[in-house]
C-alpha cells in the first residue's frame, strides 16, 4: 500500500510550488536594493544567481529549494537579467553541498525565519484540527497548517512532514466530531443500536438495509411502509437536534461516508466510529423517509384524481353509442314537433306517432345516467376510489405534525378531526365539521345530504393538503423539503447586511423605483419604435397582417458544404473503442482522479474498473452486465469502485474536469465563446420495476418514463444533468443547471424551447443579470405588459395585454432580492423555489410580484425577438447543438432498448451522469482529432476557412465501437501521444 497523501500533485503544485506567472515574477521574484546587496556579497557570478533564486524562493514559498529541485527558467532568467549574469550559469551553482546550507542559513537570518520546532509543529496540528472540523478535504487542512508556520515565521517542513500533521489533524477532528455526536446516548441505547446491523430473521436482512431500502414507487402499500420506518426510527429515541453539534461540513462527510457503508463493513468499525455513523444515518433517514413520505403522498393524491379525470374520459367513449342514438331520438323528437307545428296538429299525438311516447320515456333513466356522468365533480370520480386512499390516509396523517403559518387554520383543524377518526375507528363524520379550507362547489357536495359525506370530505381535504404542501403554505415538523419558503432562503439578516454593504451582485440596483423607471422608459419606446416599423414594413421575417405579427419561421442555415467537409473529417477520425477513448481522456485530463474515496480521498487504485462503472451507468448496462462483458474486471471490482468513489459530488467534478479541459481547447472557440448555453429534457422509457415509479406524460406515448434534463454551452460542452419527471415544467429547472455546477463558463445568455419558458424564469433570469432566450411557440397569442394604456400602441392592440402592477413590485422589492441573492448565493436550488411558488392555487404575494416582474422582461424579450432576426437565428442554432446532441445521447444509452430499469432517484442520477461524462469524453475526443484533421487538410494546401468549421460538430459516433468486449488495459502504439488519423488513398498518396 502506497503512502497515503492529503493533496495531489496538482493542489501540493498550487501550495508549495514556484509562480511563473508575469504578476507573481513582479512581486515576489524583483530584487530591492537591500537584496541586490546580499546576492553581490557572494563572490562567483553563479553563487550570486544562485543566491538570488533561493532568496526568492524561500520569500514566495516559504520553504527551502528541495534536493535536486530544478527551478523554473523563467524564474532564472528573471534572476539573471535583474544581476547582469547569463542564466547558464546557474547549472553549476551549489557543486558543494555545503555552498546551498551556508546560504540558506544567511537567508533565514535575513528573512527573519526559523527552523520549525516542536511548538510551531503542535501549533500546525492544531490549526489542522480546526480545518478539518468543517470536512475531510485535504487542500483547505494543509492550507491551514501551511499558514501557520508562516505566521509563526518558521521555514516550512517537507511536503511528507506537512501531510503527515495535515493526516493527523483530520484524524483527530474525526474521532472528536464522533464522540461529540454520542456524546450523553446511554451504552443501552447504543447497544440497540448495534443491533440494527444484525440480520433480523423476521425480515431477513439487517435493520440498517431494511431503513435505507426504502420503496420510491408511489403506492399505498409503499406509503404506509415509509410510515412503518418513520416510526421506527422514532422509537430509536435519537435527536435529530444532536446534528447542531457538528459543523455542517463534518456532518456532510459523515453522512456520505454512511451512505456508502454496508452493515457488515460498519461492524468492523470502531465503536465510536460505528455508533456515529449510525445516529448520523438515523437523523438522515428521519429527513429523508419523511420528505420521501409526504412527496408519495403528493404524487398518489394527484394521480388519484388524474385517473378521475381519465375515467370520465373513458367512459364519454364508452357512451358513444348511446350518446348518438340519444341525439338521433332528440333529433326525430324536433323534427315531429316542428312538422306539428307547421301544420296544426297535436303536438303529443304527432310525438307518439313519429318516436313513440313510450320509447321516449325509457330513454329517459339513461339520459339522466349520461348527463350525471357528464356533470360529475373531480372530487366525486376521485370518491370513487376511497377504499385505496383509505389504506394509506390514516398511517400517512398520523405520522405526522403539520404546520400553518396562519392562526387558527381550519385545514389543520380538519386533519385533526381525521386523525381522530382513524384512531377511534369512526365510519361517519360529526354533524358539524371543518369546512371553511375547502370550495363552495366541493361543500355544497359533501353537505348536501342529510349528514356530511366521509369520503368526499375526506378526498377533499387530502386534496387541499396537497396543495399546501407543494406551494409550502402547510410544512412537515423533520422535514427538509418541505419547510416555510423563508427557511429555504438565505437568513434575512445576512442578506440586509449585504444590501447594506452593496455586496449583492445581482443584475438589478437595489431602488425599486428607479429601475422600474427605467424599465418604463425602456419598455414604452421599443414599443412605439416596433409598431412604427411593423407598420412600415421594415420587420425582416416579421409581416402585420390584420393587426397580428406573424414570424416567419427561422431556416437552417447550414451550408452544403459544411456538410460535405463534417463527412469528411468524420472519416478522418481514428477507429476507437470506447474504453480506449475514455482512458485517452483521462490520460489528457486526469478527470477519473476526481472519484476520490469517500472517506480517505485518495485517487481510484484501478482506473480501469473506474471507468467501467462510469461506463456501465453511461450505456445502461449497469455493473454485473458490464462485467461480463468486460475483459480483466469483476463485477466485485467494479462494485467497490462505485460503492466508495462514485457519488454525485466525484461524478460532478469529473464533468467539471472535462467540461474545462474542452472549454480550454482552442479549437472549441469556432464553436462558441463558452459565454451562451441551452437546455433541454430528453425523455427515455421505464420499463420493469422502474415503470411503477416513472410517471406518464402522453405527450411521449402512454408509456411511463423519465426525463434526463442537461444544459449544453455553445462550445458542445455539457455542464449539467438532471432526471426530472417527464410531467414536471421543465421551466422549474432552467436555472438550476446555471448554478448547480463549477466549471469556468461564464454563461450570460440561455436559451430553451418553450417549455423551459414562463413569467417567473424571465423574472429570475432579470434579478440575477443573466438573459433569457427561450424559442416560444405561438408567440402570436402572447400579450405585451405595459405601463402605459393600451391604446397608446395601437397598431399593436391586439397584443397588448394587462397592465403592469407596478404597486405589487415595489411593495415586495426586498423579497426579490433577497430571492434572488439566495439563488446567486447557492443558499436555494432555483427549482425548489420556483416549483413551490408555482404551486399554489392562490399565489402568494411573491410569486405575484416575481410573476409581474417577469412580465416585463417577457415584454421586452418579444419585442427584440420580433425586431432582430439575428437573435432568432442565434437561438435556433444553440437549441440546434442540443437537439443534435440528443442523438449521441441515444446512441451511448443503448442496453434495454434505451429504457430506464433503475428504481431510485440515485441510481437514475447515477445513469444520467454516467451518460453526460462519456458524451462529454467523447465530444472532446472528437475535437481533439479533429483539430488534428483539419491540420493534417490544411498542410496538404486545402482551403477551409474558420466560418465553415463551425458549422462541422464534433457529435458524430461512427468511429467509435459501442458495443461488443471491451478491453480495458490494451496497449496501443501511438506516435507523439495521439492514434494516427485514417488517410484515404489519395491523402495518403499526397503525403
Amino acid at each position: 500500500m502506497g503512502r497515503r497523501r492529503l493533496v495531489s500533485s496538482k493542489e501540493a503544485a498550487i501550495l508549495l510550488g514556484i509562480a511563473t506567472d508575469e504578476d507573481s515574477l513582479i512581486s515576489h521574484f524583483t530584487l530591492d536594493p537591500a537584496d541586490r546587496l546580499e546576492c553581490e556579497l557572494r563572490r562567483r557570478p553563479q553563487n550570486k544567481l544562485g543566491f538570488a533564486v533561493q532568496l526568492c524562493t524561500m520569500r514566495q514559498t516559504g520553504r527551502l529549494l528541495w534536493d535536486n529541485e530544478q527551478p523554473p527558467a523563467a524564474v532564472i532568467n528573471y534572476l539573471a537579467e535583474q544581476l547582469g549574469i547569463d542564466a547558464r550559469l546557474y547549472a553549476f551553482y551549489a557543486h558543494r553541498v555545503q555552498t546551498r546550507f551556508d546560504h540558506s542559513r544567511s537567508l533565514m537570518a535575513y528573512l527573519g525565519l526559523r527552523t520549525a520546532s516542536r511548538d510551531d509543529r503542535r501549533a500546525a496540528l492544531v490549526a489542522a484540527i480546526d480545518a478539518a472540523a468543517n470536512g475531510d478535504h485535504g487542500l483547505p487542512i494543509a492550507t491551514a497548517v501551511i499558514a501557520e508556520f508562516r505566521k509563526r515565521n518558521a521555514l516550512l517542513p517537507s511536503l511528507h512532514s506537512i501531510e503527515k500533521i495535515g493526516l493527523g489533524g483530520r484524524a483527530i477532528a474525526r474521532r472528536r466530531a464522533e464522540k461529540e455526536l454520542i456524546e450523553g446516548i446511554s451504552p443501552d441505547r447504543l447497544a440497540s443500536l448495534d443491533r440494527l446491523l444484525e440480520v433480523d430473521p423476521a425480515l431477513g436482512q439487517t435493520r440498517f438495509h431494511w431503513l435505507r431500502s426504502a420503496p420510491e414507487a408511489p403506492g399505498a402499500s409503499n406509503l404506509v411502509g415509509l410510515t412503518e420506518r418513520i416510526a421506527f426510527l422514532r422509537n430509536l429515541e435519537i435527536d435529530a437536534k444532536l446534528q447542531v453539534r457538528i459543523p455542517s461540513g463534518r456532518w456532510d462527510q459523515m453522512i456520505r461516508e454512511g451512505n456508502a457503508t454496508p452493515a457488515w463493513l460498519a461492524n468492523d468499525f470502531n465503536a465510536s466510529r460505528r455508533h456515529a455513523l449510525i445516529v448520523a444515518q438515523i437523523i438522515k433517514l428521519g429527513q429523508k423517509l419523511t420528505d420521501d413520505a409526504v412527496s408519495m403522498f403528493i404524487k398518489l393524491i394527484g394521480r388519484l384524481f388524474s385517473q378521475a379525470n381519465n375515467r370520465k374520459k373513458q367512459r364519454h367513449m364508452d357512451c358513444r353509442p348511446d350518446t348518438a342514438k340519444a341525439l338521433r331520438m332528440f333529433l326525430d323528437t324536433i323534427t315531429a314537433m316542428q312538422s306539428a307545428n307547421d301544420y296544426g296538429r297535436n303536438a303529443l299525438e304527432v310525438l307518439d306517432q313519429e318516436v313513440g311516447w313510450h320509447r321516449l320515456l325509457r330513454m329517459k333513466p339513461e339520459l339522466e345516467s349520461m348527463v350525471e356522468d357528464n356533470e360529475a365533480s373531480p372530487l366525486t370520480l376521485a370518491a370513487e376510489q376511497y377504499a385505496t386512499v383509505n389504506k394509506y390516509a390514516g398511517a400517512f396523517l398520523q405520522a405526522f405534525t403539520f404546520r400553518s403559518a396562519r392562526r387558527h387554520d381550519p385545514l389543520l383543524a380538519a386533519i385533526s378531526l381525521l386523525k381522530r377518526l382513524y384512531a377511534e375507528k369512526w365510519r361517519t363524520l360529526p354533524d358539524r365539521v371543518p369546512v371553511t379550507h375547502l370550495s363552495q362547489a366541493d361543500r355544497r357536495l359533501i353537505l348536501g345530504q342529510e349528514k356530511p359525506d366521509r369520503r368526499l370530505y375526506e378526498i377533499a381535504t387530502l386534496a387541499a393538503l396537497r396543495d399546501r404542501l407543494r406551494s409550502a403554505d402547510i410544512w412537515v415538523d423533520g422535514s427538509r423539503s418541505f419547510r416555510p419558503i423563508d427557511e429555504h432562503l438565505m437568513p434575512r439578516s445576512t442578506f440586509t447586511t449585504m444590501k447594506e454593504e452593496d455586496r449583492l451582485g445581482l443584475g438589478v440596483q437595489g431602488d425599486g423605483a428607479q429601475w422600474l423607471a427605467e424599465a418604463r422608459q425602456m419598455l414604452d419606446f421599443n414599443l412605439k419604435r416596433l409598431a412604427h416599423r411593423a407598420r412600415s414594413g421594415k420587420l425582416e421575417g416579421v409581416r402585420l397582417e390584420a393587426g397580428t405579427l406573424i414570424v416567419t419561421p427561422t431556416a437552417g442555415e447550414v451550408p452544403a458544404a459544411a456538410e460535405e467537409l463534417n463527412a469528411e473529417i468524420s472519416e478522418l477520425y481514428p477507429l476507437v473503442e470506447v474504453p480506449d477513448l475514455l482512458r485517452d481522456v483521462h490520460e489528457w485530463t486526469g478527470f477519473a482522479d476526481c472519484f476520490t474515496h469517500v472517506r480517505t480521498g485518495d485517487t481510484p487504485r484501478n482506473v480501469s474498473a473506474m471507468l467501467a462503472g462510469v461506463l456501465a451507468d453511461a450505456t445502461n448496462l449497469g455493473p454485473k452486465r458490464m462485467a461480463s462483458a468486460s475483459k480483466g474486471i469483476s463485477a466485485h471490482q467494479i462494485g467497490w469502485m462505485r460503492t466508495f468513489h462514485a457519488r454525485s459530488e466525484t461524478y460532478r467534478a469529473a464533468q467539471v474536469c472535462i467540461t474545462d479541459a474542452h472549454t480550454r481547447h482552442p479549437h472549441s472557440r469556432l464553436w462558441g465563446n463558452g459565454t451562451t448555453s441551452s437546455s433541454d429534457g430528453q425523455f427515455f422509457r421505464a420499463s420493469d420495476r422502474a415503470a411503477k415509479r416513472g410517471d406518464i406524460n402522453l405527450h411521449y406515448g402512454s408509456e411511463p418514463g423519465s426525463k434526463f434534463y442537461s444544459h449544453l454551452s455553445d462550445q458542445y460542452g455539457y455542464f449539467s444533468i438532471l432526471p426530472i419527471s417527464p410531467t414536471e415544467s421543465e421551466a422549474a429547472y432552467v436555472l438550476d443547471g446555471l448554478f448547480d455546477q463549477d466549471t469556468v463558463l461564464e454563461i450570460q445568455e440561455h436559451f430553451t424551447d418553450t417549455g423551459g419558458a414562463s413569467d417567473h424564469v424571465f423574472g429570475l433570469f432579470a434579478l440575477i443579470g443573466k438573459r433569457f432566450a427561450p424559442r416560444l411557440r405561438n408567440l402570436k397569442d402572447r400579450k405585451f405588459h405595459t405601463f402605459e394604456k393600451g391604446d397608446a400602441y395601437p397598431a399593436l392592440s391586439n397584443h397588448i395585454g394587462a397592465p403592469i402592477n407596478t404597486t405589487l413590485i415595489l411593495d415586495h422589492w426586498d423579497d426579490l432580492l433577497h430571492l434572488a441573492a439566495s439563488v446567486t448565493t447557492r443558499s436555494v436550488v432555483p427549482s425548489t423555489i420556483l416549483k413551490k411558488l408555482s404551486a399554489s392555487p392562490k399565489e402568494s404575494q411573491l410569486a405575484r410580484a416575481l410573476r409581474e416582474l417577469g412580465r416585463i422582461e417577457r415584454s421586452l424579450f418579444m419585442i427584440e425577438w420580433y425586431s432582430s432576426p439575428i437573435l432568432r437565428r442565434r437561438c435556433q442554432a444553440g437549441l440546434n447543438k442540443g437537439e443534435a446532441a440528443h442523438k449521441l445521447k441515444r446512441a451511448v444509452f443503448f442496453h434495454e432498448r434505451g429504457e430506464i430499469r433503475d428504481r431510485s432517484f440515485e441510481s437514475q442520477a447515477f445513469r444520467a451522469s454516467g451518460l453526460n461524462l462519456v458524451v462529454s469524453a467523447i465530444v472532446h475526443w472528437n475535437t481533439v482529432y479533429f483539430e488534428r484533421a483539419v491540420t493534417h487538410l490544411r498542410k496538404m494546401h486545402r482551403e477551409i476557412p474558420d466560418h465553415l468549421l463551425k458549422h462541422v460538430s464534433p457529435l458524430s459516433w461512427e468511429h467509435i465501437n459501442l458495443t461488443g468486449i471491451y478491453t480495458w488495459d490494451a496497449e496501443h502504439q501511438m506516435p507523439e501521444g495521439f492514434r494516427s488519423l485514417r488517410l484515404p488513398a489519395r491523402l495518403r498518396h499526397a503525403a
